[in-house]
């Protein structure tokens, strides 16, 4: 998966989660400043990514104590793609 899959499949989850417009996301963007994500919709994002991509590669988790290092869109997308090797 290249990084503009996982970038949009990460922004789709968002805009769902947020109801919000998937357009008006970028890979810049803060979940707490500039997307107003609380940390329960952090956690439904962090769920629907390992539902995601558990079913592309097999094991696939994100840590509780990695999920305080993600706090922008590039912050998960670099992550996801770390562990996708």
């Amino acid at each position: 998966m290249d990084r503009n899959a996982v970038f949009e499949l990460i922004r789709d989850r968002l805009a769902d989660i947020l109801e919000i417009e998937a357009d008006g996301i970028a890979e810049g963007d803060s979940f707490k400043d500039d997307l107003g994500a609380d940390s329960l919709a952090l956690i439904e994002l962090v769920d629907g990514l390992e539902e995601e991509f558990g079913e592309r590669s097999v094991g696939f988790h994100i840590d509780d104590e990695d999920l305080e290092d993600l706090k922008t869109v590039r912050d998960a997308v670099d992550y996801v793609l770390a562990k996708l090797g």
